[in-house]
């Protein structure tokens, strides 16, 4: 299996917490679901089932109870006997953001299962009913992003991007879902704004491999090895000057005799440069030329570029890299504090 086919799924979908409401309950009920919440944080799903079906049957119409029963049902790999009970509380709670939450549990029992049109649904009526829903956005875009409908999952992740600019996991879906359209420069941005956010963890370790892909020219390959190249007209000509300036300024770097921390900060600053440059006569400015190239074009004008180049670096695993950041805490600081300070736009 290539590199590209292992890293294509590596998404947890479960992005769904237990819902704390405050309904009005008796007190014997509360008592038993806040028992179960704690046995399923604890990851004692059977006995949380238990504490459950007990409230269940003192309230069988509870919401609260309900809600969580599928929870812990999904959470012990039986998402499928959990839809009645969330269907359930959809049915009976007036509370628009328990109702958000069970559309987004739904979503993911049906994701989980395999049903992507049943979850892209359910993610679609949450939204509906409350827009700002982070999570309903971030795993719409996941359903999206395994249907392979890649510019639908893109939105959804600009939507929750936007919601909370710092997911994450939000920030690392645009990048994939990008390079799957082989836009490679907002790929390439957003894996760098992902690695800003997590910068040492299995994921930015993928998040550098994926870097160094897009620098060489490489793109995404389905299960089968195929292309999973997907242009619009609309974008068509632009991905190809962005993605040409990818290319050019991999052609120039050759020709220099750098460090691998050098070759990098080379060329990320000049592709950032190069983006700026060539975006920046529009008049009609989206969230990629204001949320990435602008912010990156500060940051290639700044101080901190070094300190930056090694924080990409930093899950290499090289030692000059490790030292470099040991020995330059002041400017690892400095690009903390850059970050910080420094507004970003959408």
């Amino acid at each position: 299996m290539n590199f590209f086919q292992k890293i294509i799924f590596g998404f947890s979908i479960l992005a769904v917490t237990s819902f704390s409401a405050n309904a009005q309950e008796s007190n014997s009920v509360s008592d038993l679901v806040k028992q179960g919440v704690q046995l399923n944080d604890q990851g004692k799903y059977a006995e949380a089932i238990g504490k459950y079906q007990e409230a269940l049957k003192i309230e069988p119409e509870n919401n609260q109870a309900n809600y969580e029963m599928a929870f812990s049902l999904m959470a012990s790999g039986k998402g499928n006997e959990g839809i009645p009970y969330v269907e359930k509380t959809i049915k009976g709670s007036t509370s628009n953001a328990l109702i958000a939450a069970s559309y987004d549990l739904l979503g993911s029992i049906y994701d989980e299962g395999k049903q992507s049109e049943k979850a892209i649904e359910a993610y679609q009526t949450g939204i509906k009913i409350r827009p700002d829903y982070q999570r309903l956005h971030f795993n719409l875009g996941i359903a999206y992003f395994r249907n392979k409908q890649y510019p639908e999952a893109e939105a959804s992740a600009i939507d929750a991007i936007k919601l909370n600019p710092k997911h994450a996991s939000s920030q690392r879906m645009y990048a994939l879902v990008t390079f799957h359209q082989n836009k490679r420069m907002n790929a390439l941005l957003g894996f760098c704004s992902f690695i800003l956010l997590e910068p040492n963890s299995p994921r930015s370790a993928e998040a550098y491999n994926n870097i160094q892909h897009i620098l060489q020219g490489g793109v995404l390959k389905d299960g089968d090895g195929r292309n999973t190249i997907q242009l619009s007209q609309k974008d068509n000509e632009e991905t190809r000057i962005l993605n040409l300036a990818i290319s050019m300024t991999a052609l120039a770097a050759q020709k220099q005799k750098l460090s691998e921390a050098d070759l990098l900060q080379y060329q990320l600053t000049h592709i950032f440069s190069m983006a700026s440059e060539l975006t920046e006569k529009k008049t009609d400015k989206a969230f990629f030329d204001k949320f990435l190239i602008d912010y990156f074009y500060k940051l290639a004008k700044s101080d901190n570029m070094p300190a930056f180049t090694h924080l990409v670096m930093q899950t290499n695993g090289k030692e000059e890299n490790t030292k470099w950041m040991s020995e330059n805490a002041d400017k690892v600081k400095a690009l903390n504090d850059w970050v910080a300070t420094t507004e970003r736009s959408f």
